[in-house]
């Protein structure tokens, strides 16, 4: 029994293409996929991929349970006016985009005096491209159990799924998992720039770096101790792994990693007050 709803998807970009990737793997099939894409380019990838396609919004709209948007912040609003003529009573909205609060969206979507509540907001990140994202997700306290569980069905295809209370949460989640990826990526390439001026070769270091990252997250993951139980236990006092982290220590490195996560959090408030209104 086909266990997912027939859904469009407005924006056919990256994180498009990650859960769309997913929910085909998971056996969705295509014809129930509909992508409205302004590219031509990647409206002929779409094509290739058996799922419907359309350069804008029209009445195709209406024939889908579920709708996404997936495009820019600062396009939103323009999007989300230009799709309402075809916004069904029942149809389900997934945002994937930052900074664009449950109550803009309930707005925008909603007549006169009455909000839009069958919204979900939610922020994966890009490891959703090989199926090993994660996604915070939010919504209205009206939203019913069944509509949760659609949207959960969805995002997790694509990784884990995590609800929390809030458009606030969702700001954190922004900071953490949607925008950590690029943190990961940046130690990944100072650890390969570190190794490679201690005399190791670039393609050495790469896999070096890598099997570290993936061994320790898996052991991090996998074992009963905290992280900083399983940090202790690789520091040997006046050893090696000690004089590494006396660096990071006087460097403030846990306190750079906070700074760097209030920024990103209070840029996506930010984004809320630019385009949300």
């Amino acid at each position: 029994m086909n266990k997912f709803p027939s859904i469009a998807v407005i924006g056919g970009g990256n994180m498009a293409n990650a859960l769309v990737s997913g929910w085909l793997n998971q056996g969705c099939p295509a014809s129930q996929i509909h992508i409205v894409e302004l590219s031509d380019a990647l409206r002929e990838q779409w094509l290739a991929r058996g799922v419907s396609v359309a350069s804008g919004v029209d009445q195709q709209l209406t024939q889908h349970d579920v709708w996404v948007y997936a495009v820019k912040p600062q396009q939103m609003r323009e999007v989300v006016v230009a799709t309402k003529p075809f916004l069904k009573s029942e149809t389900l909205i997934i945002s994937i985009a930052a900074g664009i609060t449950i109550d803009s969206l309930s707005a925008w979507l909603g007549s006169a005096g009455q909000a839009y509540s069958h919204i979900v907001r939610c922020m994966p990140n890009t490891p959703a491209l090989v199926a090993a994202g994660v996604t915070g997700m939010a919504a209205p306290a009206s939203l019913s159990t069944e509509e949760r569980h659609i949207a959960t069905n969805l995002l997790s295809a694509v990784g884990e799924a995590v609800w929390v209370d809030s458009d606030k949460s969702i700001d954190a989640v922004t900071a953490l998992s949607g925008s950590g990826p690029a943190y990961v990526f940046l130690f990944i390439e100072s650890l390969i720039q570190g190794a490679v001026e201690l005399g190791l070769s670039a393609e050495q270091a790469k896999k070096l770096a890598l099997a570290t990252l993936a061994g320790s997250t898996k052991l991090a993951q996998e074992s009963t101790e905290s992280p900083d139980v399983l940090r202790e236990k690789v520091t040997s006092k006046g050893g090696t792994t000690a004089a590494a982290l006396d660096v990071f220590k006087t460097q403030q490195f846990t306190e750079i990693v906070k700074l760097a996560m209030r920024a990103a959090d209070t840029r996506a408030a930010e984004l809320s007050k630019e385009f949300g209104n």
